[in-house]
């Protein structure tokens, strides 16, 4: 993939009308965190058919996994695989998709984060790990955006050692398991009506905490034991609700455990997380991307119609230099974010390694942008109306959020050495 084809600009200029006409007259009360996101995303949903097309689609999927688990009940034999060219109809969309999402990026990241990991992590981890009567409970009002689903893994003393400093745990008491502990900088946290969360088993014999087996499992908001605690008041991505998650006792049945088994096949909760790692730190590349090209746009004309010593700043080297860096920064960026669409095409999914290389290089690249951009506007850049202030905010948040960029060299450099 080169460039973005005929239905991917229809698509990006339609969101940018939407955008226009329901987002950016509201990103003063977004940015406050006086007005959680998800009644603009909701009417998002539905101005492009989403919420029906999610809900046929999840239709399907759940049809399909019936006739397949009836199938393997009756003793029917395996039909024969179609060949397919990896994603098939599905790249169209993804590259719509990621388009899409860098438009709403380049004007509020907080409201893609808060879609994205309700659905990107909360509803794929249902998807990929869940059993049928899972799915059926709980994706049907995910995928539509009438529930918003929250993603728990990180908590005060672990951070970027997400697994081993992991210090929730669940125990067994009889059938059912009983959760405390707790979680934080969770997206949509305070507002989640449906929480994924990950949960050290133990068992009670004394053995080493770091290595024991990581469960995934599934909550509903108010349940017993569990409280969601108030936003946090943050540096930048305000139009994303980032909170606490404290569990007391939480008693879980069974059927909240993802598999309803303890030895999943595709191996225990840490694996799940992995997958999903590789998922987000790819989507940086799109928002990455989003923040660029909202920078780059901005500074074009701002250094076409702001004037010093009687003539266009853009006439000025300096200013040349830092929008030609600006433009080499989105080629650089739009070109990762084409190979990795390029790649899902074939079918291919990137490792961590390369998924890991992915976010730090767009991220810090988007965060350079995004600080050259409030030179450019010098005074003006920093007061909060003329936006570019904001990007700054919101870019810095991407070396940070889905691992911090020096755990991304870390996995970058064990991809390297086999590590």
């Amino acid at each position: 993939m080169i460039e973005w084809s005929e239905t991917d600009i229809l698509m990006r200029d339609a969101a940018r009308e939407f955008i226009e006409k329901e987002v950016r007259p509201h990103v003063d009360e977004l940015e406050h965190g006086d007005t959680p996101p998800y009644a603009i995303l909701r009417k998002f949903w539905a101005e492009f058919g989403l919420d029906a097309m999610a809900s046929e689609a999840i239709k399907g999927l759940l049809e399909k996994e019936r006739r397949k688990l009836e199938r393997i009940a009756s003793g029917e034999p395996k039909p024969e695989k179609k060949k397919s060219g990896g994603m098939g109809d599905l790249a169209g969309q993804a590259s719509a998709a990621a388009l899409i999402t860098s438009e709403l990026a380049g004007v509020s990241l907080g409201m893609v984060a808060a879609v994205g990991v309700s659905l990107g992590l909360g509803a794929a981890t249902i998807a990929a790990r869940g059993t049928l009567a899972q799915k059926e409970r709980w994706l049907p009002d995910l995928v539509t955006l009438d529930k918003i689903a929250a993603w728990a893994i990180t908590e005060p003393d672990s951070g970027s050692d997400a697994f081993g400093g992991m210090k929730t745990y669940v125990k067994r008491d009889g059938e059912d398991y009983i959760l405390n502990g707790q979680k934080t900088f969770i997206t949509n946290g305070p507002y989640a009506d449906t929480i994924v969360v990950y949960a050290k088993l133990d068992e009670g014999d004394g053995g080493e905490k770091r290595n024991r087996k990581v469960l995934t499992f599934v909550l509903d908001a108010g349940m017993p034991g569990l409280t969601q605690g108030k936003p946090f008041r943050k540096m930048g991505m305000h139009s994303s609700p980032t909170g606490e998650l404290f569990f007391d006792n939480v008693r879980l049945t069974k059927d909240r455990l993802l598999g309803e088994t303890e030895e999943h096949k595709g191996g225990d909760g840490r694996e799940s997380a992995r997958s999903s790692f590789v998922v987000e730190r790819v989507g940086c590349a799109v928002l990455s991307l989003g923040i660029i090209n909202e920078c780059h746009r901005l500074c074009v004309d701002y250094a076409k119609t702001r004037k010093l010593w009687g003539q266009e700043i853009g006439k000025f080297q300096l200013i040349q230099l830092k929008l030609a860096e600006m433009e080499i920064a989105r080629i650089n960026v739009q070109n990762m974010v084409f190979s990795a669409l390029e790649s899902a095409r074939k079918g291919k999914t990137p490792t961590l390694a390369e998924a890991s290389a992915m976010k730090l290089y767009s991220t810090r690249a988007a965060t350079d942008v995004a600080m050259e951009a409030v030179q450019l506007f010098g005074g003006n850049g920093y007061m909060a109306e003329y936006r570019v202030e904001q990007l700054a905010r919101d870019a810095k948040s991407l070396m940070i959020y889905a691992g911090s960029n020096e755990i991304q060299v870390t996995h970058v450099a064990k991809g390297l050495l086999n590590l």
